[in-house]
């Protein structure tokens, strides 16, 4: 009796092991729904360390609606880290809306990092992506902002190798950039928005992107600063500091002359007295020789103490004069 129980213990034990390993329920699923697979498919994936549930699961929603897919390929992309129930959504809702999309093209956007479902609901339904405020002068000086939105479809045949939305945005800022600059007066911009969109569509922004731009509208537009004039107004400071410094130069070397001159006067009077005082020797090597007589020599003398009181005369009418 104890042997009985042992065995169906066992019995019970292994029983719950096998059905543990091998997915029977999800086998079931799967042949109720029309999918033929084997259990031991289900074991190998097991083996592989691949979930079954992630690979029978959306091949029993592909069946359904009507596409042929291989489980073999199916468990390949899950190995290669790909999302498959994505895919497969992706696949079943380009069906939908009559898109050519392949297996092999939607588990490569997969694959490189893309959402291939969100791609092709956004080929259904375009995306608008708004730009920042973008900055620009006019010829006339005047800064203008405006702010646009671009509305893109997905283009599936560029997803993969293709540029994103910061791609978008960049090139819509410049064609707004170019357009605002290239303008004669700011008013022709506030006047007619609708040159930029043309402008920037002309363009052809979307090549090379994963993206398709079906319009640009100009969603607002502001004016800014007047730069023209804050520049003009930096350059005459500018200006003016350079005259200033310029004018300093020339004040400081005016002085400078001044003072050079002052000091060449002063050696001047210091040749003269140094001159002066050779006289007295002169007059008396001219008394020792007697090229000149004592007389000559008083008679000179006198002539200087005139001078000398007439100029003391003449300072003194001067002064009472001032006064």
């Amino acid at each position: 009796m104890i042997f009985m129980v042992i065995v169906i213990a066992l019995g019970i034990f292994f029983l719950t092991l096998l059905f543990s390993f091998i997915p029977v329920g999800l086998w079931i699923s799967a042949w109720a729904a029309g999918v033929k697979i084997g259990l031991f498919n289900l074991i190998g994936m097991r083996i592989r360390k691949v979930i079954p549930a992630r690979i029978v699961n959306p091949l029993i929603k592909a069946t359904k609606a009507g596409l042929d897919l291989q489980i073999d390929k199916l468990e390949a992309h899950y190995l290669a880290g790909g999302n498959v129930d994505r895919v497969v959504n992706a696949l079943i809702a380009a069906q939908r809306a009559d898109i050519d999309l392949g297996f092999e093209r939607a588990t490569a956007i997969d694959l490189a990092g893309r959402d291939v479902l969100q791609a092709v609901q956004m080929s259904v339904n375009p995306k608008v992506i708004e730009t920042p405020v973008v900055a620009a002068v006019a010829k006339d000086g005047i800064e203008v902002k405006a702010k646009a939105r671009v509305t893109v479809r997905a283009n599936i045949d560029r997803l993969v190798g293709g540029a994103g939305e910061e791609t978008i945005i960049a090139r819509v800022g410049e064609g707004i950039v170019t357009t605002i600059g290239s303008a004669q007066t700011h008013k022709e911009v506030l006047e007619n928005p609708d040159a930029i969109s043309r402008t920037v569509l002309d363009r052809s922004l979307d090549a090379g992107t994963a993206f398709q731009i079906l319009s640009i509208d100009i969603a607002d537009v502001d004016v800014g600063k007047n730069i023209g004039a804050e520049l003009q107004t930096d350059q005459a400071e500018a200006d003016k500091r350079i005259a200033q410094a310029k004018a300093e130069e020339r004040r400081a070397m005016a002085v400078a002359l001044e003072q050079e001159m002052k000091a060449r006067v002063q050696e001047m009077r210091a040749k003269v007295v140094e001159a002066e005082a050779e006289v007295p020797k002169a007059m008396a090597q001219a008394l020792r020789e007697g090229k000149i007589s004592v007389m000559d020599y008083y008679q000179l003398k006198n002539i200087n103490a005139d001078t000398n009181m007439r100029e003391a005369i003449s300072r003194g009418s001067k002064e009472e004069k001032g006064s």
